[in-house]
């Protein structure tokens, strides 16, 4: 029989709640317990999912394999430090740190302690995003749109962070080239943060990706399109669905016509998956597809959006108050 893994979770607010729940859930799993500044909250989450409360995290890991680290992002490094330095692997949420210099520090840190450090980038764990895996040839264009209804939870960090950073951890799965050169626009609307985004990135393969999120929608979008020599894809990530459509050779006479196919992907558990993954990587010391390095390579390329984004917003406000353009000045800085 395999040997147990024991876990706990570090944080558990919306997201950590359900970390939780998975590992309380999981076969071969034993869920040590949860630790949360907010007593009252670790108390909660202990109780529905049967296990001990703890108010500091470091209490637990004397007594722990392995943690999910899902505090905010800008306690990730701090965190992560300790646990990885106790000799506990690390399942992090996304995005690893908040600069890529911690980033670096915590994979460091990893690979002299022989520890496991996966990020939390949900949607590789997608079926239609495994799916489509075996399917790329050669991609020449990527367009991508994550299209979000308001949400107050998310928005005390940019847009680019929020949401993304998945698409960039995607195509950055996709296209094994680097970056040269990123083109941006985006602007808050509702938030003092970047609310809407695009982002084009250019790579030295001759691949293009044109990224769109905004979380100011009236309706939900993720879905991203792929198109390669001979071929056509088309992935909904909502309706776990690829379309994918190529020329057929006409007969006699005849153009060539388009032939489309389609598969759906019935409905799975994507955190479930991930952290199933998770703990067979404990279990088998072995490396995460998302390593501490794919998580750093997408924060290095969003931090990049986020950076030029913010230039260009300060550029145009310059010049707005150059031309004494106040109002207009006022409604670029949403106050709340």
């Amino acid at each position: 029989m395999d040997t147990i893994i024991k876990v706990g979770v570090i944080g558990v607010g919306y997201l950590g709640r359900f970390h939780a729940q998975k590992y309380a859930a999981m076969e071969g799993v034993e869920l040590i317990g949860v630790a949360d500044t907010d007593g009252g909250r670790a108390a909660l989450v202990a109780d529905e999912c049967g296990t001990r409360p703890f108010t500091d995290y470091r209490a637990l890991l004397p007594l722990v394999d392995a943690v999910s680290i899902v505090v905010p992002t800008t306690l990730h490094h701090q965190v992560g430090k300790v646990c990885l330095q106790a000799g506990i692997d690390v399942m992090m949420e996304k995005p690893i740190t908040t600069t890529v210099a911690e980033a670096d520090d915590l994979i460091r840190i990893a690979r002299a302690g022989e520890r496991i450090l996966q990020v939390g980038h949900l949607e590789r764990f997608n079926p239609a995003v495994m799916a489509m895996q075996p399917l790329l040839t050669h991609p020449l264009f990527i367009e991508a749109h994550r299209i979000a209804v308001f949400k107050e939870r998310g928005t005390d960090v940019d847009v680019v962070l929020d949401l993304m950073i998945h698409d960039i951890d995607i195509v950055l799965s996709i296209v094994q080239a680097p970056i040269v050169s990123i083109l941006t626009a985006g602007a808050p609307v509702v938030t003092r943060f970047t609310d809407i985004a695009n982002a084009r990135l250019i790579f030295a393969n001759g691949c293009t990706a044109n990224i769109t999120v905004s979380r100011i929608s009236l309706d939900n979008m993720r879905r991203m399109r792929i198109f390669q020599p001979g071929q056509y894809l088309s992935v909904d990530f909502g309706k776990k669905e690829i379309m994918t459509v190529r020329l057929k050779p006409g007969t006699k006479g005849s153009p060539p016509a388009p032939e489309i196919s389609k598969v759906n992907f019935a409905e799975q558990d994507a955190l479930e998956m991930e952290l199933h993954s998770f703990v067979q990587h404990v279990r088998d010391r072995t490396q995460p597809t998302v390593s501490g390095e794919a998580g750093r390579r997408a924060l290095d390329i969003a931090l990049q959006v986020v950076s030029q984004i913010r230039m260009n917003r300060e550029q145009v406000e310059q010049i707005l108050m150059e031309e004494g353009r106040g109002d207009l000045l006022n409604f670029l800085q949403p106050s709340h």
